[in-house]
């Protein structure tokens, strides 16, 4: 449900986010507050912020699948803060069952570059349609050149629902998901009370990175991948995350969470009649 702050916010089209702000390559920085102080920083963004809206909605159901190799190749770099990491998942949009294969690529300063390709919905928890494209991606980046190690499996699944706002003064992004839950076979952790911000800009910091520093809030080093996969296997290396996990994640994890499905073609055109 629309919270009364997200509401007052100027709507923005899907068309005019992507023309003015797409920051394929772009500086991620990520916060994470409690749902409890999201309306004042809402508040805060009214006159300078527009949020995205498509019918009416203005958050919006996400599920992403995230592969590795049978040694977790893309988690130990994290871990161990190699200087080249990569990231290879599936990103379901799941009101409206869009879905794409993406390859996120970190580089030096912080700099995070995204690769998509448009990707079947019901394939979403393999690679194996895609291998091709992710082979393309990481040989062009030269990153995990031997072949023979590029065998991807389906690790973690996370759920949450997005805002999306526009700055429109420095063509600048910033994505508030809530509603979090992360599932690794049976075990799955759910974090309802928190909320992740992330600011995507071209570099500078933007309106809301001073406005949650002049508060006292500083990035945190999480990732939806590592941070959640580490949370869930306490014998992984975790050293970059464990402050946020200490703070926000270390709790018991739940039972296995319900299968997420995405409306198949008939649904949709129902959901529209």
């Amino acid at each position: 449900m629309t919270t009364p702050p997200l509401a007052r916010l100027a709507p923005v089209t899907l068309a005019e986010v992507i023309d003015r702000a797409a920051l394929q390559c772009r500086v991620d920085r990520k916060y994470v507050l409690t749902a409890d102080e999201l309306p004042h920083l809402l508040d805060h963004l009214t006159p300078y912020a527009r949020v995205l809206d498509i019918e009416g909605e203005r958050t919006f159901r996400y599920e992403s699948v995230y592969f590795d190799t049978p040694c977790l190749a893309s988690y130990h770099c994290a871990a161990y803060r190699r200087r080249r990491r990569f990231k290879v998942r599936t990103r379901t949009y799941l009101d409206s069952a869009q879905c794409w294969l993406e390859v996120k690529i970190s580089g030096a300063r912080g700099r995070i570059t995204k690769h998509r390709l448009p990707y079947r919905a019901e394939d979403r928890r393999t690679v194996r349609s895609g291998r091709g494209f992710v082979n393309d991606v990481l040989d062009q980046e030269a990153i995990l050149t031997d072949l023979a190690a590029r065998l991807f499996d389906p690790v973690l699944v996370t759920t949450y629902r997005r805002a999306t706002l526009l700055l429109p003064a420095t063509a600048s992004r910033v994505t508030i998901d809530t509603g979090l839950t992360w599932q690794d076979g049976d075990r799955a952790l759910r974090l309802p009370g928190i909320a992740v911000v992330e600011t995507k800009t071209s570099s500078a910091p933007s309106l809301v990175d001073r406005a949650l520093w002049q508060r006292g809030t500083r990035p945190v080093r999480i990732s939806k991948y590592a941070t959640g996969l580490a949370a869930l296997r306490l014998d992984l290396p975790d050293v970059p995350w464990r402050r946020t996990l200490r703070r926000h994640f270390r709790a018991a994890p739940s039972s296995a969470l319900p299968e997420l499905t995405v409306p198949n073609r008939s649904e949709q055109e129902a959901s529209c009649a």
